[in-house]
């Protein structure tokens, strides 16, 4: 594909995440520096153009321009604004969904379909990474889901057998292995997945900027878009300050959507999700903790997340959001949970703390949207982005680039709904998250 790209405005900006502290946190102090980008200013013209700068649309980026089509990508505030820079940063396989279910839900043939595709998925992603040479603290040794008591222990009983007959490489350990690979004896064993990892999540979605920067695609950040309209060509998509025609748009702005593709947000229920940074360990606790760099969560239904990062900062987190007196009661209670947790610990301080929002759709799986005939995207990643984002991005290159048909995606087409009574569960999930917190450790 070929297309005519306006020349890039003058004047660059610079990247900080818009001086809020908690909004990123540990990542936004981490993470290299962003590709230098600017405003979309004036009319420009492009094969297609793309909406959210996060995995999904990072990696439509990359992988369009690799293959010769022109690309602009408009983002509403920075590279890794959204989801991509404020997650815990576990590079998991499948969804949250039990292997077996999704077949019953999506169909024997979507099914299997997704989860082939993101049973796989963090391959995709390391695969990515070691490519372009992307500098986003790595780990491959995979992931723990933590069986709290006797329901956590069938749980994770359930999803090995499930995973495991299908050929997926997840070991189920007892209690004393699981003791060896954390350093706690707070669980009745976990479900290895050496398919998974961890990384530092905005650096990721900086790296990806970055390879799609130097791969021919254009990024425009502070440009959100507010209207797109039929041409005699294809589209043509409005900011503030400027217009890009394109034949096609692809919508990847996900639970932080809003304007002319804020139906994508209102059909997910946004879960608030905190993070806590400590200061580095010391050695003698790396020695026995997390001494393989394994990322963690648990089966409790307000669950909790805990992994370490390069530098040996211990990242703890659950739901609920960091603002009125949910700040105090989350600070609060993950100090005594992570000693409840890791009693060798003892006080520690925290150096970071940040929140997001995850959309959670009403089946707990994402979709395939078609808002008009060449505006497409996927949407709702229920707390996976990393590894579906970027393959999801892939595949719409692929499916733009005619090497798939739409009946070949790994989703069907659906429209987007609200649920009922979304405004309401958000509430209630971020007072619901407080009143558990305020209880105690729960372990």
């Amino acid at each position: 594909m070929s297309g005519l790209q306006a020349p890039a405005p003058s004047i660059s900006r610079g990247h900080a995440m818009l001086n809020d502290p908690r909004s990123h946190g540990l990542w936004e102090k981490t993470a290299p520096a962003a590709p230098v980008t600017t405003t979309l200013a004036g009319a420009a013209k492009a094969d297609v153009v793309i909406v959210g700068g996060g995995y999904t649309g990072l990696s439509t980026a990359l992988h369009l321009a690799e293959a010769g089509t022109s690309v602009i990508l408009l983002e509403a505030k920075e590279i890794g604004f959204g989801g991509a820079g404020r997650n815990v940063g576990l590079v998991n396989a499948g969804m949250w969904v039990m292997p077996d279910d999704l077949p019953v839900e999506l169909g024997p043939v979507y099914g299997e379909r997704l989860l082939d595709l993101l049973g796989n998925g963090p391959r995709t992603v390391m695969d990515l990474i070691d490519r372009h040479g992307i500098e986003c603290e790595l780990e491959r040794s995979g992931t723990l889901h933590c069986a709290v008591g006797s329901a956590g222990r069938k749980e994770i009983e359930a999803r090995a057998e499930q995973w495991q007959r299908r050929g997926a490489p997840v070991d189920l350990l007892d209690e004393a292995e699981t003791e060896h690979k954390i350093g706690t004896r707070t669980y009745q064993g976990s479900l290895l997945d050496r398919r998974a990892g961890t990384l530092q999540p905005l650096a990721y979605a900086r790296g990806l900027a970055h390879a799609a920067q130097k791969a021919g695609a254009v990024l425009h950040t502070a440009s959100p878009v507010e209207t797109y309209d039929k041409t005699a060509e294809g589209w043509r998509v409005s900011t503030a300050e400027g217009t890009v025609d394109a034949q096609w748009i692809v919508v990847a702005s996900d639970a932080y959507s809003h304007g002319p593709f804020a139906a994508v947000r209102e059909e997910q229920v946004h879960l608030p999700y905190f993070n806590f940074a400590t200061v580095p360990l010391s050695d003698n606790l790396r020695k026995s903790i997390l001494t393989e760099r394994q990322g963690c969560w648990d089966t409790k239904e307000v669950l909790s997340s805990f992994r370490i990062d390069k530098a040996g900062r211990m990242v703890f987190g659950s739901v609920g959001a960091l603002r009125g007196t949910g700040l105090g009661i989350h600070r609060a209670w993950a100090q005594r949970a992570l000693k409840a947790i890791f009693p060798q610990i003892g006080d520690i301080a925290f150096e970071s703390e940040w929140y997001g929002q995850i959309g959670m759709t009403t089946n707990a799986l994402p979709r395939f949207h078609k808002f008009a005939p060449g505006v497409i995207g996927f949407s709702g990643y229920n707390g996976r982005g990393i590894s579906p984002g970027t393959v999801f991005g892939k595949t719409i290159a692929s499916h733009i680039l005619g090497q798939m048909t739409e009946e070949e995606l790994p989703l069907p087409l659906t429209d987007p709904h609200a649920p009922a009574f979304r405004t309401l569960k958000e509430a209630w999930y971020e007072a619901g998250a407080q009143v558990a917190h305020l209880a105690g450790a729960r372990f």
